[in-house]
């Protein structure tokens, strides 16, 4: 991507790599779930929040309502959190999706789905759909909704995309990705070419995060479960970020292509130097409070846009 007016130094993406590397190191053989969860939330969840906060109940699901002041309360983003599908909550999450609400102007929705080893997939795909079901439900449109996730989250509301397309039902008005796991064979060339530059994700870390999720029956080609495998016609415009040093990159730059191939309208960006999910850092990265606009212009201009003229 090109230059940015502010740009982090290497001292404050050192610090934020060590922060997320404390956490990682301190996991071995014998760390529990439960423990691997609370030191996840502990990370990314103890950040006061600019923003009104509302817990709700979808089903069995909890949830929370993320309101910005000035937010349209008509405008919905549904948002789906990482975390490798066994980590990850929307504690852990909560900042990313104020500033979220701040950049768009509207509400944001915060999903608590089941998580693996307890509930493997097509659980939390099941869980996606039924809060869209839920949204809807309550007397919101689709084109006033977006879906928004990173890494693992970005899977899901890709794949809850997907779904509802074979289902013939009408889609949300967009979606944003961050650091979106698309290929759970983890076949990219990334993985080799960014296998020094990445200081977090590796080949077989993302592999046995699969494994987890899919169980031993799992298929990682099935398109509700990699959307770079899916056909992808008819989704709605995307807008896919990335950084330049993960593993992960190819999961973003091959799908965008496919998407572009596919007629899609896909923005993508390939931010300089970041790491997976940066944008969860802004008080350390002006990459990252940069990327939260660029979500936020995204969004905003899409709920301006009448369907009628959107492309498909």
């Amino acid at each position: 991507m090109s230059a940015h007016e502010s740009i982090a130094t290497d001292e404050q993406l050192d610090g934020v790599i060590r922060r997320v590397l404390s956490v990682y190191r301190s996991w071995g053989r014998h760390t529990t779930v439960a423990q691997m969860r609370a030191d996840w939330d502990a990370l990314f969840g103890v950040q006061t929040v600019a923003a009104t906060v509302q817990t709700v109940a979808i089903g069995d699901l909890a949830a929370e309502w993320i309101t910005a002041p000035g937010a349209d309360p008509q405008r919905v983003v549904l948002y789906f959190h990482g975390g490798g599908f066994q980590v990850g909550s929307v504690q852990s999450h909560r900042e990313l999706m104020a500033g979220i609400s701040n950049a768009a102007a509207c509400r944001v929705l915060g999903l608590d789905y089941r998580l693996a080893p307890e509930h493997r997939h097509p659980a939390a795909l099941d869980d996606a759909c039924a809060a869209y079901d839920w949204l809807i439900a309550q007397g919101t449109r689709p084109v006033d909704i977006f879906f928004a996730g990173d890494s693992a989250g970005g899977t899901l509301a890709l794949t809850a995309l997907i779904r509802l397309r074979d289902a013939g039902r009408a889609l949300p008005a967009g979606a944003v990705l961050m650091s979106a796991w698309t290929d759970m064979t983890a076949s990219g060339e990334s993985y080799t070419t960014r296998a020094q530059s990445d200081p977090i994700h590796q080949r077989p870390m993302i592999l046995a995060m699969a494994r987890n999720a899919l169980g031993a029956e799992g298929d990682p080609r099935h398109p509700w479960v990699s959307p770079l495998f899916a056909d992808l016609h008819g989704l709605p415009p995307l807008l896919v970020q990335v950084g330049d040093r993960e593993t992960v990159l190819s999961d973003s730059v091959d799908f965008a292509a496919k998407a572009k191939a596919a007629g899609v309208d896909v923005r993508l960006e390939v931010w300089d130097r970041m790491i997976h999910v940066f944008q969860q850092f802004p008080d350390d990265l002006p990459e990252a409070r940069a990327a939260r606009q660029a979500i936020g212009a995204f969004v905003r201009h899409l709920f301006s846009t009448p369907s009628s003229t959107r492309k498909s």
